[in-house]
């Protein structure tokens, strides 16, 4: 007899920032086109491609590393989450009009990004035996 698979917050969190990229790319392609400026419409395609790629790598991540995952797994995922909704959200906000100051935070989801892609080497780095431990 199996065990049922456990809730993966991964899995769940991944999918759903997929959903949100793929909206917000098809707000910005259709309902937006013309009605923000160019360069608003341009961070607004920047959110919705980062929220897209980082969401197909921690989906990636979740399906070929099932729980229980390593410290660099957890690490990398819980950095990528956190890097596409500050550095997407701050990006859609300032298009929608938030005020330009919002771009001061949007870094720090970039370096959240970034982290989740040297956690992700590290993991990789690990004998595979420490992988899912």
């Amino acid at each position: 007899m199996t065990t049922p698979r456990r809730f993966d917050a991964a899995l769940v969190v991944g999918g759903l920032l997929g959903f949100l990229g793929v909206a917000t790319g098809a707000m910005g392609a259709h309902a937006l086109k013309g009605r923000l400026d160019a360069q608003a419409l341009d961070w607004w395609r920047t959110a919705a491609q980062y929220a897209q790629i980082h969401a197909v790598l921690m989906v990636a991540v979740a399906l070929a590393c099932p729980p229980p995952r390593s410290r660099w797994l957890r690490t990398a995922l819980v950095s990528l989450g956190v890097g596409v909704v500050i550095f997407a959200g701050t990006l859609d906000a300032m298009a929608l009009g938030a005020p330009r100051w919002f771009g001061a935070i949007t870094p720090l989801g970039g370096t959240c990004l970034l982290v989740g892609w040297v956690a992700l080497a590290i993991a990789g780095l690990r004998p595979p035996r420490s992988r899912g431990s």
